[in-house]
């Protein structure tokens, strides 16, 4: 029972005893409450009901502070207008930045208040710590398969320019591969990628989160974008993992943090060509310094030499189109049902069941035979199941994977 379905029924339970004719030292030892609660909802029923029980709006009646339909509406433009930038961001701090530059609004709204906006929009989605705690699916890793994450990080130099920091890793032997950068464009996650691919190996799957430089965007529908080409021409599975769960992709993330202390934070930057020159000095110390708890004692460096992986060549680099088309694969979303019994992504929203609302759910879209199969698994112990398989119309050719990047 949840936690405000059992003090519902405790609420209940006492009134109850109360209308039978027992005194409140009586009923206090079957409900384990205070007197003084006992009082409040005694109070509350006999001015309500029954209805009297249930929680209450904190919300004041009258709220002066309140923001008009006008600034409501510059928010979710705003957002939508950031998303089409070739680069930058599109969180709540950044529209408040957008919002002060330009003089939008008069009065600029507070983090909170566009985080609620954009939720009410069904632009953005709660985060996890906001909700309940739902199981957690993660398929079983196959002995001989590959999988890295990607994420970036940002920070600022002395004089107000901005430097991108992208980390992927290996997730079983955590070797790391780095790029800074000093914007956030596809061309920058593609060049990151290639580099990774050819230092540390391809992998079988690559974990990403929701960024639209790695997504494509969500304005056009079923748009597969340049980053998920690159992947599944080389054979590569993408999993985009849930919205607003940076905990999910939590190896890269304290990766991210882990640079932001021990590095960024220990120097002083005024120029991109002085991080470069500096670049080297983390990436040493953690690979050849940092012993990560999972690799029992050694380092990153050592426990990617006891591995065997496919790098790409400089050759096949060199050969890729400049036009990717669109190859066989297949493309994960990991997504929590929403109350209403849907899920969204690729800006299309599908539905899947009340039922599981609150639940994570695996959507796989197969390329090749151009259908989308949602799966969902209860519990650790418990069988996947497909739930539902929908038809996925792609408006192009799809192509078959290429013999080399057979894995």
């Amino acid at each position: 029972m949840a936690e405000h379905e059992q003090e519902l029924y405790w609420r209940r339970q006492a009134i109850r005893l109360r209308l039978k004719g027992w005194r409140p030292s009586e009923i206090l030892t079957r409900i384990p409450r205070t007197r003084t609660w006992l009082y409040k909802w005694w109070q509350r029923f006999n001015e309500l009901g029954w209805q009297g029980l249930l929680d209450q709006s904190h919300r004041p009646a009258h709220l002066p502070q309140a923001y008009d339909q006008q600034a409501h509406t510059v928010v979710l433009k705003l957002r939508r207008a950031l998303e089409q930038r070739q680069i930058g961001l599109v969180g709540p701090r950044a529209l408040q930045q957008e919002i002060r530059d330009h003089a939008l609004l008069q009065r600029v709204p507070s983090v909170s208040t566009i985080k609620r906006w954009l939720h009410s929009a069904g632009i953005t989605q709660q985060t996890i710590e906001q909700q309940t705690d739902s199981y957690y699916p993660q398929p079983a890793q196959p002995a001989q398969a590959v999988w890295y994450a990607c994420d970036w990080i940002a920070r600022y130099l002395e004089g107000g320019a901005k430097v991108f920091v992208f980390h992927s890793v290996d997730l079983e032997t955590r070797a790391l591969s780095q790029t800074i950068r000093s914007d956030k464009t596809v061309a920058s996650v593609r060049a990151h990628l290639l580099c990774t691919w050819q230092r540390l190996g391809l992998p079988d799957r690559l974990h990403l989160d929701n960024d639209a430089a790695f997504t494509g965007g969500e304005r056009t529908k079923r748009r597969l974008g340049a980053i998920v080409r690159l992947c599944l021409y080389l054979g590569i599975e993408v999993v985009f993992l849930p919205p607003g769960e940076p905990k999910r992709n939590g190896v890269v993330e304290r990766i991210n943090g882990l640079w932001a202390q021990q590095f960024w934070e220990r120097n002083h930057f005024r120029t991109f060509s002085q991080v470069l020159k500096r670049q080297a000095v983390f990436v040493d110390w953690y690979a050849h310094r940092y012993k990560p708890e999972c690799l029992e004692g050694l380092t990153p460096a050592e426990a990617q030499q006891c591995v065997r992986r496919i790098r790409l060549s400089e050759r096949q680099v060199d050969k890729l189109p400049a036009k990717l088309p669109l190859t066989a694969g297949r493309v994960h979303f990991v997504r929590r049902v929403a109350a209403d019994g849907t899920i969204s992504f690729l800006g299309e929203r599908w539905a899947v069941s009340r039922r599981l609302a609150q639940e994570y759910i695996w959507a796989t879209v197969i390329t090749h035979s151009q259908r989308l199969e949602l799966f969902h698994q209860h519990s650790a112990q418990s069988k996947w199941q497909r739930i539902k398989t929908y038809e996925y119309a792609l408006s192009e050719t799809v192509y078959r994977l290429r013999p080399e990047f057979k894995r």
